[in-house]
């Protein structure tokens, strides 16, 4: 889709001032209405890296590679030390410092249902020292209250299985 079938050049070759040819090999993805992306593109890359780029890059995947060329100008030019590895850094450090967060918030979510956790207890499950009446194990040493279940070796009659 080469900008020659239309009256306006492509935003590269409006740039850089020549005439748009109909196998232009950046007229798909630098549009006219676009300018400033090549603008961007050409100041950190050069036309003639861009064309080489494009040339070597299968057709298919050609559109992805001007975005991340269009990306890392627009890096460039706000960190020309870093350009995008700067803000991929920032935001790694970003996203440790939110999963730091997390922890500590899902750590004390833990902590707040474990405090209540032997009040519950101690309701449920301890109705006598010997014969637990079929109201599940309680093991102060754990603060874990587990009903009969798959968890417990006894029966509802307070046996042991296997007796």
């Amino acid at each position: 889709m080469a900008s020659s079938s239309y009256s306006t050049p492509c935003a590269a070759c409006k740039f850089l001032r020549r005439k748009c040819v109909p196998d232009c090999v950046f007229a798909p993805y630098f549009p006219p209405e676009e300018p400033q992306k090549f603008a961007s593109v050409h100041k950190i890359f050069g036309a003639s890296n861009v064309s080489k780029i494009l040339n070597e890059v299968p057709p298919h995947q050609r559109e992805d590679a001007v975005n991340s060329l269009a990306y890392e100008a627009e890096a460039r030019m706000k960190d020309p030390v870093y350009g995008c590895v700067g803000a991929i850094s920032v935001l790694q450090r970003q996203v440790i410092r939110l999963q730091k967060e997390l922890d500590a918030t899902n750590a004390d979510l833990i902590r707040h249902a474990y405090a209540e956790l032997p009040v519950a207890a101690a309701q449920f499950g301890r109705r006598g020292s010997a014969g637990n009446n079929g109201g599940g194990q309680f093991n102060p040493n754990y603060e874990y209250y587990y009903p009969n279940s798959l968890w417990s070796n006894e029966d509802t009659n307070g046996k042991s299985e296997g007796n």
